[in-house]
């Protein structure tokens, strides 16, 4: 699990709360479902409709990954092309074969079988970027949706305090409503500047980093693999993949995330 997403989440909500609790505020005057409902409601009904349904499935399903993020292990993969280009060095690209059996991810069991077909590694490049450059876009897309949820919620709240607003001219004459609709107003407001700069656009980020990390071990594969087409050393090869672990570092994750 990833704790520091947890605790993210819990450190920016709680600073909001405690900050309104040391203001003399009260915390039940931030509770309110119209103004929630308001918010989230006009999000997702825009969210939705601008995403096929596809891609607006996807992105609910990517969810997941902010807490508990797909297992990317750079290490293992270079020691498994290691072991690869050592095998086929000594036994040729058909010793590889037995190996695809046992292999359950589909990236991989068709670069290695492609491989062990005897494809032209030009043409082995091709068919594997493009298998790279499509799950990237369609995972990006996903992510996307919690891009989109963020652009919209502020606008959303920003709405939903026009209608408090109206609620209150409506209402003037009668003091014991007004205050019910400024609250609205203002809390509206806040929910969806909040939604958005703690949530959303956080997870958005969040996602299009794990997906990063895992177009990375896609090109180390590749990269890997290619390698072994054209007979290079197997030291060269896994000095080469080395290379790709500074690219998987927390900054570089972070930076790709936001492209």
């Amino acid at each position: 699990m990833d704790k520091i997403s947890l605790l993210g989440l819990i450190v920016g909500i709680g600073a909001i709360l405690a900050g309104q609790v040391l203001e003399g505020g009260h915390l039940a005057s931030l509770v309110q479902p119209t103004a929630l409902m308001i918010v989230l409601g006009g999000t997702l009904g825009a969210v939705m409709l601008q995403s096929p349904f596809d891609i607006f499935k996807r992105g609910l399903k990517m969810t997941k990954w902010v807490f508990l993020p797909p297992v990317v292990e750079h290490r293992k993969l270079i020691d498994q092309v290691s072991q690869w280009s050592h095998l086929s060095r000594r036994e040729g690209l058909l010793s590889l074969e037995n190996g695809t059996q046992q292999i359950k991810d589909p990236f991989v069991k068709k670069g290695l079988q492609l491989l062990v077909d005897g494809v032209d590694p030009g043409r082995l490049r091709e068919v594997l970027e493009v298998e790279i450059n499509t799950f990237e876009e369609g995972m990006r897309q996903g992510a996307k949706v919690w891009e989109s949820a963020g652009g919209y919620s502020p606008t959303i709240g920003i709405l939903g305090a026009v209608m408090g607003l109206i609620h209150v001219m409506e209402n003037l004459s009668d003091p014991s409503k007004l205050g019910a609709g400024i609250a609205v107003a203002f809390v509206a407001t806040i929910y969806g500047v909040g939604l958005a700069n703690l949530v959303f656009l956080p997870i958005s980020t969040k996602l299009k980093a794990c997906i990063a990390g895992q177009v990375v071990e896609k090109e180390m594969l590749l990269d890997g693999l290619m390698g072994i087409a054209v007979g290079d050393n197997p030291r060269i090869i896994e000095s080469r993949l080395q290379g790709y672990l500074h690219r998987d570092s927390p900054a570089q994750a972070q930076k790709a995330g936001r492209r």
